[in-house]
């Protein structure tokens, strides 16, 4: 359902662009002017929402809106007001805890309104990702898995190599990749600052149709054209966007770069 409704609006408004919501405001610890900023934080977020809506495929909320905002005081709002323009939403938290822990917290950004969730492969599947599976497809949503991220230490991690039975090795984001694919994954994140990185993932996850996601375009330095030209199928993009003094031009431009 998660990818049915994506794919809907990605078809509508002809774009594949993901806005993120990365809100970079630094809140203030004096309860008065917490609530100033985050009415403000609210409002900004409803205005981009609405300046973008035709222009983009969706919403991605992460951890700089969540924690200061509230998953139940205004980051519903937030999702409810995208739904309002037919946008889905995806809550990037990166989960990855015990099961019975992931589970809640699935759970918790399933009833708020999101229609995918973010997960983190490292903690496996048995007691770790198959409880977020569970409560995802009985909800008719979706998970992400993330493959490789888009800042410059993502190799210390990712790019470590790991032994099969065998003895053959190969890096982790190989081997999530993979994962995604067993796990019946609606979707993978692999940095667009890493091009190489989605021509090789690409090559897994074709056949099974599986949508890469690709952050990192503009302030980080990854270039919308060569991430869709090596096989992303999403662009997840925030600060580029808003922190532009004209977000539809700025939507407008990466579009046009990419040819999308």
């Amino acid at each position: 359902m998660f990818l049915d409704m994506l794919e809907e609006v990605a078809n509508q408004n002809n774009s594949r662009i993901i806005l993120a919501l990365d809100d970079v405001v630094c809140f203030p610890s004096d309860r008065e002017g917490l609530k100033r900023v985050r009415e403000e934080a609210v409002s900004r977020a409803f205005k981009l929402i609405e300046l973008l809506s035709d222009l983009i495929a969706g919403v991605k909320i992460n951890r700089q809106l969540v924690l200061p905002l509230g998953l139940y005081d205004y980051v519903f709002e937030i999702v409810d007001f995208a739904h309002g323009y037919g946008l889905p939403c995806i809550a990037d938290c990166k989960v990855g805890d015990v099961g019975h822990t992931n589970r809640w917290i699935a759970t918790h950004y399933f009833n708020a309104g999101f229609d995918a969730i973010i997960a983190n492969p490292f903690v496996g599947w048995r007691g770790g990702l198959d409880s977020v599976f569970d409560e995802a497809r009985k909800r008719e949503k979706g998970v992400i898995l993330l493959v490789y991220m888009s800042h410059a230490g993502a190799l210390e991690g990712f790019e470590k190599v790991v032994l099969d039975e065998e003895g053959s090795g190969q890096p982790f984001y190989l081997v999530f990749a993979r994962k995604a694919v067993e796990w019946k994954a609606s979707g993978i994140v692999v940095g667009a600052t890493f091009p190489g990185k989605i021509i090789e993932v690409k090559e897994i996850v074709k056949e099974e149709s599986i949508p890469i996601f690709s952050p990192g375009v503009g302030a980080q330095g990854g270039s919308a054209r060569e991430a869709v030209e090596a096989g992303a199928d999403y662009l997840i993009v925030g600060r580029t966007i808003i922190s532009s003094s004209d977000p539809r031009e700025t939507v407008k431009k990466l579009l046009k770069d990419c040819s999308l």
